[in-house]
């Protein structure tokens, strides 16, 4: 049972989440479990991944919309990589919820620390527009779909920092179409983590509606600031990448015991 304090925090961990990622894009979702446990207080580190898969996968189906509408999904080729990262999903997810909580955490610290450093790197626009589905790039979208996906699950993470330099090593389309596709692999690999931790008891539901509700808040507000501060992007990268970093070496030291 959620006490009001819980209830207030995890809504205003989920408007922290949803602000970062309106602000500075793909990386924030990446702050949910820690949020979640060292400030909502989830006990258990597996509940606070299949918990964060659900509000993971909600922040991302919202994004996928408006990029639906500005025309920026390859639909054929997000499908056959989604559909991979699936099976990927649902093996790695199985394979977290056996492995140790707090040994879950130390390796999730050092994913979280690739992650900042991936953010800190410039992308390029550029690409094949006009990029489709062939017999060439089918076997790479299924190959690194299964890979990206496997990671997805394992750590209960949206996994849009690898899902997207994926896309355009298999592809070559450009970062926008990348990006727009990448939605719909990062919400089928939620959903599917997700549904594999709660048919385990692994999700709290009524958190999970909570969190859901203050990343919807938090992300219009990111995404009116990102308009007035877009001549500070990379400033405000550095930054968010200075702040993951600071949380993963906080995340390592507490599940290794060291404080």
């Amino acid at each position: 049972m959620l006490s009001l304090t819980q209830g207030a925090l995890g809504v205003a961990s989920g408007s922290l989440v949803g602000f970062s990622l309106g602000l500075v894009g793909g990386g924030g979702s990446i702050l949910a479990v820690p949020l979640l446990i060292y400030l909502v207080g989830v006990a258990d580190p597996h509940v606070a991944i299949g918990t964060s898969a659900i509000a993971v996968a909600a922040n991302a189906a919202a994004n996928l919309a408006n990029h639906v509408r500005a025309g920026n999904v390859k639909w054929r080729c997000a499908s056959v990589f989604a559909l991979a990262g699936i099976a990927g999903a649902f093996l790695g997810s199985t394979l977290g919820k056996i492995i140790d909580g707090q040994n879950l955490l130390a390796l999730f610290a050092i994913v979280m620390m690739v992650v900042g450093a991936l953010m800190l790197r410039g992308r390029s626009g550029e690409g094949e527009p006009s990029v489709r589905l062939n017999r060439e790039n089918l076997p790479k979208l299924v190959g690194l779909g299964l890979a990206t996906g496997a990671l997805s699950g394992f750590f209960g993470i949206g996994g849009g920092f690898l899902i997207v330099p994926a896309l355009i090593a298999a592809t070559c389309m450009p970062i926008l179409y990348a990006v727009g596709s990448s939605l719909l692999a990062v919400t089928a690999f939620g959903l599917t983590t997700a549904a594999n931790y709660a048919v385990s008891g692994l999700v709290d539901w009524p958190l999970a509606g909570l969190f859901i509700v203050g990343g919807v808040v938090g992300g219009l507000l990111g995404a009116r600031s990102a308009t007035s501060l877009a001549g500070r992007k990379g400033a405000l990268n550095t930054v968010f990448a200075a702040l993951i970093f600071a949380v993963a070496i906080y995340m390592l030291v507490r599940s290794l015991g060291l404080m």
